[in-house]
């Protein structure tokens, strides 16, 4: 299935507080194109600026976004971790999984697995990154990432 757009995905890793949503300014001016040139803005910024973030994109076409999630849908006693029915409740429509750090933490294809079927159930949508560069760096350290590409 293909909706003819071009995706945009920020993920502010973990950088930024709330004086770094005031930079957003020509962000939602630049996201006013969105229709008329046919592609999605998706913010991910850290949990601790969801809140906030939300507020600032109200009247945006910008989307927000999380960083991750836990496998657990609903809730549970995990401390520290964050239910896609939570991010739900906040307005996130989409989520990154499969992050080589997390997987270097110990996230495997069946703990990713379980997190893409939690999202699927509270429909958020999730992009799933590959290992593409942590496990090409590992074989071949010497070789280069694929140029830029300009639109």
């Amino acid at each position: 299935m293909t909706n003819n757009y071009i995706y945009f995905v920020a993920n502010w890793k973990m950088f930024g507080g709330i004086k770094s949503l005031n930079s957003l300014g020509k962000v939602i001016k630049f996201s006013k194109l969105s229709k008329k040139f046919k592609f999605k803005l998706i913010y991910c910024p850290p949990y601790t600026l969801l809140s906030p973030f939300i507020k600032k994109i109200k009247k945006s076409q910008i989307s927000l976004g999380a960083q991750n999630c836990h496998y657990i849908s609903d809730s549970g006693a995990y401390t520290g971790s964050i239910s896609p029915e939570m991010l739900k409740s906040l307005g996130v429509k989409y989520v990154i999984l499969g992050h080589s750090e997390s997987r270097s933490d110990g996230d495997t294809d069946y703990i990713i697995n379980r997190k893409v079927r939690s999202c699927n159930k509270k429909k958020i949508k999730n992009y799933i990154l590959h290992r593409r560069n942590f496990e090409r760096k590992k074989k071949w350290p010497n070789t280069q990432s694929p140029k830029k590409t300009n639109f």
